[in-house]
């Protein structure tokens, strides 16, 4: 007997405050239930509707914050019901960003930690770690720290035991099933340290977009030596881009 997959056939309302609004669309971690997520979020975001103020793509579900002086929270909910299901977002221009890392040693001071822990070398980490495409499922935590999918189940290793209160920035991460790219910001963790990134995920003085990356996107990691993370550092330190990305479909 085939098991049903774990989307929904409608979503799911869940009030979050006089103000918010939660559209549930699944129950899992799921590349699917993340291309409904990125799909309503644009369906949202195209409809232009009066009152809504922002949307907060998750794992499985899109966090609605409206006015309810201009929009009342059922008028909302049959809004979102009319544009079910919306159209898929695998069928758009999605972007792909290649995150240049610099693995272990200060950088990644727990690669050798999980080599070890898989029985494995930490150039086979790297190696692993690099040769995949990682979906963007949601930013959270901290302004900018990316969630990603898609980490080989061979590396897959359970968090820290011993979280630390503080992280080096715009660090690379392995937390249970996932991977992560930090902000510029030394935040907590309980995750693994593995490399950074002289990529900055969030920046208050890229006007124009301060977040890097959103919900939907696929980002490649490359490694790159520890004098190349610094010199690639000072350049974004003087508000260079270093990064482009690159319009596919995945």
């Amino acid at each position: 007997m085939s098991t049903p997959h774990p989307s929904m056939s409608e979503p799911r309302f869940l009030d979050a405050g006089d103000c918010g609004l939660t559209v549930e669309l699944g129950d899992t971690i799921d590349p699917i239930i993340s291309d409904q997520v990125v799909a309503l979020n644009r369906s949202l975001h195209k409809r232009s509707l009066v009152g809504v103020i922002e949307t907060v793509p998750t794992y499985r579900s899109l966090l609605v914050i409206f006015d309810p002086s201009r929009i009342r929270k059922g008028e909302l909910k049959e809004q979102i019901r009319a544009m079910w299901p919306p159209p898929s977002s695998t069928t758009q221009a999605q972007r792909l960003w290649r995150v240049p890392v610099a693995y272990g040693g200060e950088h990644g001071i727990d690669l050798e930690a999980v080599a070890q822990a898989h029985g494995i070398t930490s150039d086979e980490v790297v190696r692993l770690h690099s040769g995949c495409t990682y979906r963007v499922y949601m930013i959270g935590f901290a302004p900018g720290f990316a969630y990603l999918g898609g980490l080989p189940e061979i590396l897959h290793t359970s968090r820290r035991t011993d979280p630390r209160s503080r992280t080096p920035p715009s660090s690379v991460s392995i937390g249970g099933m996932q991977t992560a790219v930090s902000p510029p910001l030394e935040v907590p963790s309980g995750w693994h340290l593995i490399g950074r990134t002289p990529i900055r995920s969030y920046d208050p003085l890229r006007s124009a977009n301060p977040f890097l990356f959103e919900a939907g996107n696929w980002i490649r990691f490359t490694p790159i030596s520890h004098a190349e993370f610094d010199a690639l550092s000072l350049n974004a330190a003087e508000g260079q881009d270093l990064i482009r990305p690159e319009i596919t479909h995945a």
